[in-house]
């Protein structure tokens, strides 16, 4: 009959303190430390110590092992591409004579339009420096350990970083509602500067949302989200988290009201016209004419638009037309 125990003294003490000779089932005794312990063998027959090291390894599925390496494979791609892109970014300060700390994304795309100057149309088409993580479709990181336990506290609700959004918003309501009440107990009127201004932005889009939390999303998913949104942004101290609301929403393109728009002029024939001059273009000065009620015809130096060779310079008539 063997005796299975664990301890940090001297074992034949214990032996003989606790007379296991005279036990004939096994028995499991622990001695709790702060150190690691180890498991021994008594066999009373034999009356010989045998120490037992062996430990079971982890079985790892083929499914999660595959998962698991290709999460890895992504973020070593990942940080690959980012190390090469900080050391193209500072190369490129340098040839333009900037403080490579202090190239700024903006700077990037000025000296790449000046050190390869393109004709192309598509700007996505055109040379272009981008971050990796930018460029590239982003993907979720590994979602569970090697034990097959996920790391995310929602990730059974399908859409963990949805949901987790909708958890946010509860517990910023929850908590502005406490500030409301702690003014109504004051009976202190709230001011409207305690609610936060959504002018100049709006919700981001429903594509823009799902890249954000890397889930689609389905029409009355995203409505919902709108809805729960702005019902924490109507709320009437909801400044207090606007950090939070506004990381999603846009900002608006201001237009700028000082621009002043030519009055239309009339011709002979009582058509409306808008003639702007010294349109300058490199070394080159014209004037356009837009007349109103015309006959749709495009007229350059008395020929039609086939005066540019250029399909991108008739295409950038075209647009500004249409």
């Amino acid at each position: 009959m063997a005796v299975i125990f664990t301890r940090f003294v001297n074992i034949q003490n214990a032996i003989n303190n606790n007379n296991f000779g005279s036990l004939k089932n096994t028995w499991n005794i622990v001695q709790y430390s702060g150190v690691i312990f180890k498991s021994y063998c008594v066999n009373n027959l034999k009356n010989n110590i045998s120490f037992d090291n062996s430990k079971k390894g982890k079985k790892i599925s083929k499914v999660m092992k595959i998962y698991l390496e290709r999460s890895r494979e992504y973020q070593n791609f990942i940080r690959k591409e980012t190390l090469e892109y900080n050391i193209g970014k500072r190369n490129l300060a340098k040839m333009m004579g900037e403080d490579p700390d202090n190239f700024t994304k903006e700077n990037i795309k000025n000296a790449i339009s000046y050190l390869f100057p393109s004709g192309i149309y598509d700007k996505e088409a055109r040379p272009m420096m981008a971050d990796p993580e930018e460029l590239y479709a982003r993907e979720k990181e590994a979602e569970f350990n090697e034990d097959g336990r996920p790391h995310h506290f929602l990730y059974y609700t399908i859409k963990p970083n949805y949901y987790e959004i909708l958890h946010k918003m509860v517990e910023s309501i929850t908590y502005l509602n406490k500030i409301e009440d702690k003014f109504l107990l004051i009976n202190h009127k709230i001011d409207e500067d305690k609610k936060i201004d959504l002018n100049g932005s709006d919700w981001l889009e429903k594509s823009k949302l799902e890249n954000i939390l890397l889930e689609k999303l389905s029409d009355s998913e995203y409505e919902y989200f709108i809805k729960s949104m702005q019902r924490l942004a109507d709320h009437p101290v909801s400044k207090h988290v606007e950090p939070f609301i506004m990381e999603y929403r846009k900002s608006l393109t201001k237009t700028n009201e000082n621009i002043e728009l030519p009055k239309p002029q009339y011709d002979n024939d009582n058509r409306p016209f808008v003639l702007i001059e010294k349109c300058q273009r490199k070394s080159s000065i014209g004037q356009v004419k837009v007349i109103g009620n015309g006959s749709g015809n495009i007229t350059i130096n008395g020929q039609d638009i086939t005066y540019f060779s250029d399909m991108y310079c008739r295409e950038q008539i075209n647009d500004v037309i249409e």
